[in-house]
């Protein structure tokens, strides 16, 4: 026997000096005591330095070995108080229970529970010590009582120790490799954060790497700004292959109350926390949001860190599993280690973005601008033309209202000059060093307009090949001018009174909600109040436009601003074309001035560009003006009868066909000065009976 024993001690240590697989050696030591000692089961239980923690390190049932779970950052420890672990502590040296005696003595113990239901009855326990040290416990469970004698007592703890031994240097190895792993994991989240800008690329890479050492089934980062609902940053679910897929943000659309419910949850991510077992259970009882996960996910287990990313904003790490006890404190204690990193990815991504979203819309503003820096004509109070009484109102206003960001509803006669005030009140705001973007809601298709306004994303409809930014958002911090907003289809009335309105919108066929700080400044040469009794303009819009109304009175109405306007259009014409400077008649003076002008500035500016470009002797020519204002509308001003509006536009058309030499299309024809479409003018002339060949003459 003594040589028996000698050489199964021999046997043991040279398997654990030779073998570094923890499961192949535990295999070939639970096969060698079984030859001598009868056992049907065998555990190995490893302490703390203080002895108040346990861990299963291994189980064999019936030959069957179990290990715990080598990928996962430290298998799970529980309390030792409270335990018949705790009395096995308090043997110096091998033991022997009864397990039915030792539970009638002190009590239900679950696990002993199990045993005996298996038709286990006896445990012995053996101390692990190495260099004097209590390390563990070795318990041997069998049906049968074993008879040990005192040899057999002492071959079980030498035994004890060399497994102790085999204990300590599987633990170091695996701590050693344990440490290797989180530097490499380490390592490489620092590359991803070197090499990679995008942030849906980053975070898949973060949850990756993460994922090789604290397995997990979910990964998100969630943010909340200052007085913001919290929303998803990054988010992913592990696919079968073991690849993360990003979550789409409307997956909780089927809950109800969902935002409630979101942020509910909160507060329990705003501080460092892992909710396993009951735990989780519990915390599922007390928030819709964690039992809708646990029902409709699988989510047994969560981990929480916070992230401080600074500037009043919260950010917290969650990482999910489906295991009831996927994460230990441990595991949080690594996660933690891990937050510095974590958070400057998510610092980067939001001056990645921001940087990016600004330099977009540079480009887009540049591109817009070019041609609206070279071509703006007076955009301040001191540049505007023209000193009539009511002029002067209209430049109180308009000095009154621009500092302010209310928003301003132009009216007037088409060519008053509604763009140019939009101009100006934009340049006097504290807007002025951002876009004013304008935009024409008559010119566009009502298909069109809304993606003009608010954007696309990518496939929202057909054609739409990329993401297009709408006006709305190009012009935040900025003016939008809103030209011919009369024109608006009702369900996009509908939309823009809720941009007015809430301050935000969202792009066709997107889901994220965007905020927008933008001035509104609307213009129309309808009169509203009309349009909202007759249907066609929402009544609710109107007076949200109609804020601070401008009306910009027509030209007839000021006869004495005629002749500096007419000088400042002379002059700058003139240097545009390089042409020489020419005399005026007074009789083409007066008759300027006792025009009607139902095309206002506009129709003056196009009559003097004329003059210019046809005039060839030491005065102006106007190609027949004088004709033409002898036979223009009388106004109620002048006294005059006054004329159905059927003649109006007759007679109006025939001025213009005379003073064009019946020409209608062409750079000098009657639709250019008329500021009309000439296949409009055409439609016109044949509705009112005009035909140029005869009526010209």
């Amino acid at each position: 026997m003594p040589d028996q024993d000698d050489s199964l001690l021999l046997y043991l240590n040279d398997a654990i000096a030779t073998t570094r697989n923890k499961e192949d050696l535990f295999r070939s030591v639970t096969e060698k005591l079984r030859l001598i000692f009868p056992f049907d089961a065998i555990t190995i239980l490893t302490l703390d330095a203080e002895h108040q923690y346990r861990r299963i390190f291994l189980r064999d049932y019936l030959g069957e070995v179990l290990l715990p779970d080598v990928h996962a950052h430290q298998p799970t420890r529980t309390s030792v108080e409270g335990t018949p672990i705790a009395l096995f502590l308090r043997q110096p040296r091998l033991h022997q229970y009864d397990l039915q005696e030792f539970m009638a003595e002190h009590g239900e113990f679950s696990p002993f529970r199990n045993l005996l239901e298996r038709g286990m009855r006896y445990i012995t326990v053996v101390p692990l010590r190495t260099s004097g040290q209590l390390i563990g416990l070795l318990s041997l469970v069998a049906r049968r009582r074993p008879e040990l004698s005192e040899l057999d007592a002492d071959l079980l703890e030498k035994i004890g120790s060399l497994v102790a031994v085999a204990v300590t240097n599987t633990l170091a190895f695996e701590d050693i490799a344990r440490r290797e792993q989180e530097k490499t994991m380490q390592l490489a989240l620092n590359n991803a954060l070197l090499s990679i800008k995008e942030r849906e690329e980053l975070f898949r890479t973060i949850a990756t790497e993460i994922n090789r050492v604290v397995p997990h089934d979910y990964f998100g980062v969630r943010v909340r700004e200052s007085r913001s609902p919290v929303r998803a940053f990054a988010e992913f679910n592990k696919q079968p292959d073991g690849t993360f897929l990003a979550l789409a943000e409307n997956r909780y659309d089927d809950l109800p109350k969902s935002e409630a419910s979101k942020q509910a949850v909160v507060e329990l991510f705003s501080r460092p926390g892992v909710y396993v077992g009951a735990d989780f259970e519990d915390l599922a009882q007390r928030y819709d949001m964690l039992r809708y996960i646990r029902e409709q996910r699988g989510t047994r287990s969560i981990l929480c860190a916070p992230l401080d990313v600074g500037d009043e904003q919260m950010a917290a790490l969650i990482l999910a599993s489906h295991q009831p006890l996927a994460f230990t404190e441990e595991t949080l204690e690594l996660i933690q280690t891990l937050v510095p990193q974590i958070r400057l990815a998510v610092q980067n991504v939001f001056a990645f973005e921001q940087i990016d979203a600004l330099r977009t819309q540079l480009e887009r503003e540049r591109t817009y601008l070019i041609d609206e820096i070279n071509t703006t004509a007076a955009a301040r109070l001191d540049d505007f033309v023209g000193g009539s009484g009511v002029m002067q109102q209209v430049y109180t206003r308009l000095a009154q209202v621009a500092p302010t960001d209310t928003t301003v509803l132009i009216t007037g006669e088409t060519g008053t000059g509604k763009e140019l005030v939009a101009r100006a009140l934009h340049n006097l705001s504290p807007r002025k060093e951002r876009a004013l973007i304008k935009i024409n809601c008559a010119a566009l298709p009502a298909q069109l307009i809304e993606s003009e306004l608010f954007g696309h994303e990518k496939g929202a409809f057909t054609g739409a090949h990329d993401r297009r930014i709408g006006k709305f958002e190009l012009a935040d911090k900025g003016t939008i001018f809103l030209d011919e907003v009369g024109e608006l289809p009702l369900d996009l009335q509908a939309k823009l009174l809720r941009v007015l309105q809430e301050k935000e919108f969202e792009r066709i066929g997107g889901r994220r909600v965007i905020p927008t700080d933008v001035r509104v400044i609307a213009a129309t040469n309808r009169v509203l109040e009309d349009e909202v009794a007759a249907g066609r303009f929402r009544a609710d819009l109107y007076y949200r436009l109609n804020v601070f109304p401008i009306k910009l009175p027509p030209l007839r109405e000021r006869p004495e601003d005629v002749e500096p306007l007419m000088r400042y259009f002379l002059e700058r014409f003139t240097k545009q074309m390089g042409k020489p400077v020419r005399g005026l008649r007074e009789r083409d003076l007066k008759a300027l001035r006792q025009y009607g002008w139902p095309g206002n500035v506009r129709e003056l500016e196009h009559v003097l560009e004329q003059a210019v470009i046809v005039s060839q002797g030491p005065f102006l020519e106007f190609a027949g003006f004088s004709a033409a204002a002898q036979v223009a509308p009388a106004t109620p001003e002048t006294g005059g009868p006054i004329k159905t509006l059927k003649n109006q536009e007759r007679d109006h058309i025939l001025a213009a066909l005379r003073r064009t030499g019946g020409r209608v299309s062409g750079p000098n024809g009657a639709a250019v000065l008329l500021d009309i479409n000439p296949k409009t003018l055409e439609a016109r002339m044949k509705k009112l009976g005009i035909q140029r060949t005869v009526e010209v003459r």
